[in-house]
């Protein structure tokens, strides 16, 4: 089966069946960082109805109406990738670091590694897309920010998770053309997200003056990386109302140096981005981890850089990164340990996301959750194991692993560090 006809088969639009209900009960849901009630939520077209404190919504065995019980489960937001560059999603880290900045890097890794570089983009670039989206799900990520062109998969109702519709970035300075050009063609409310002072060298930090310069520091301005920003960069950043996207785990591996959190935090409106495999320790929860641990980022403030204040920073309306009544129904489920949120959140890894529900349709469940699940939310989802654990995903797994191992060799289709393989029928009971 080819992978477009695999991928017609799977679609589905996120919330459909308007006429149908769906309730999870018995679990602890998030409320914020520090926050949990123990109840039920409803779901109908895609969207959250109401939260119910207690056990059980009393119209459960309504007809219409579809229960998965997450008993022992934390349910927490969905969370929000600001900065991703889904299609390299299949590469490895390249790089002899330490370097100056982004240039520096990007001519040297051409040089360097042709060959691989070659090679991992014979993968076709439709199937690196959809590992990117699956890299995303696979650690509980509803939402993204693809910082490079959209291609028409990334907008489909199927696509694993929800992209943002976005004509509204530039690469950087140094490979943006005329940015003041594509920026005239943004409304002035909408967000202009641009890589700027990704290094440690004065090319760097003569970004952010450039910008404002240019007259394109304000309050639209969404520079990512900011690595050079020092405290008078910062004021600047504040005077302007410009916001900001630190990756810090790609900007250790490139320069050696990380974000000053110390002084980027007074910024006010700063998310977390996981960048992609070329430079990141890892995913989105790898990095939230690397954040905290390496960054001081307290927890609690994590939590917001992945939920809260990327819907503000992208002007998100439908209230991702928390789960509200009459809000996106985008949630991911994980081991209940009795610990809050954030703290819970700075421990996490890919193998712990058991479910992922984007517009109220399931989207990834672990073996366990799969047998919680009524039989119509099963139909569609995939076996595949990463590392070691099997997650069930709608999407054409087996169509994208065969067509990467045609290009990579068998055994060779990876996740960063997590090998990628179907797993035997023992391991994997058949769904129908």
């Amino acid at each position: 089966m080819s992978l477009v006809k695999s991928m017609k088969d799977n679609r589905t639009t996120h919330g459909e069946n308007p006429d149908e209900t769906i309730v999870v009960h018995g679990a602890r849901i998030a409320r914020g960082p520090g926050h949990v009630v123990r109840g039920s939520i409803e779901i109908k077209a895609g969207r959250v109805q109401s939260i119910e404190a207690g056990p059980v919504l009393g119209r459960v065995n309504a007809s219409k109406v579809r229960t998965i019980d997450l008993g022992g489960f934390l349910v927490l937001p969905g969370l929000i990738n600001s900065h991703d560059h889904l299609g390299f999603a299949p590469f490895p880290r390249l790089g002899d670091p330490p370097y100056r900045n982004y240039v520096d890097w990007g001519e040297d890794i051409h040089d360097q590694f042709p060959d691989v570089i070659a090679c991992y983009r014979a993968i076709p670039k439709r199937s690196r897309l959809w590992w990117g989206g699956i890299r995303n799900l696979l650690c509980g990520v509803t939402t993204v920010y693809h910082h490079d062109p959209l291609w028409p998969d990334l907008l489909r109702a199927d696509f694993p998770v929800r992209v943002i519709r976005q004509d509204m970035w530039a690469h950087s300075p140094a490979f943006g053309g005329d940015l003041s050009i594509k920026r005239a063609a943004i409304p002035k409310d909408s967000p202009f997200v641009l890589h700027a002072c990704e290094g440690v060298d004065k090319v760097a930090r003569e970004e952010l003056w450039e910008l404002d310069r240019l007259g394109l520091l304000d309050s639209g301005a969404v520079l990512v990386h900011g690595l050079a920003i020092d405290s008078t960069g910062a004021a600047l950043m504040i005077e302007r109302r410009a916001s900001l996207i630190v990756c810090p785990s790609s900007n250790y591996f490139l320069f050696g140096a990380l974000p000053d959190m110390d002084v980027l935090s007074k910024i006010g409106r700063v998310a977390l981005g996981s960048d992609s495999p070329l430079t990141a320790a890892g995913d989105l929860l790898d990095e939230i981890r690397f954040a905290i641990d390496r960054c001081a980022i307290p927890p609690d403030c994590a939590y917001r850089m992945v939920t809260t204040i990327p819907a503000e920073i992208l002007k998100l309306k439908d209230c991702e990164g928390k789960i509200a009544e009459s809000g996106v129904a985008d949630l991911f489920a994980i081991q209940d340990t009795g610990a809050n949120p954030a703290d819970r959140l700075q421990t996490l890894s890919m193998c712990d996301v058991e479910l992922v529900m984007i517009g109220g349709r399931v989207q990834l469940a672990s073996q366990a959750v799969m047998d919680r699940l009524p039989l119509s939310e099963r139909l569609g989802l995939e076996p595949l194991s990463i590392g070691p654990v099997i997650r069930w995903l709608r999407a054409p797994v087996h169509d994208l692993l065969r067509g990467t191992e045609e290009v990579l060799g068998r055994g060779h289709a990876r996740l960063g560090e997590r090998s990628l393989q179907l797993p035997a029928p023992a391991e994997a009971q058949h769904v129908g």
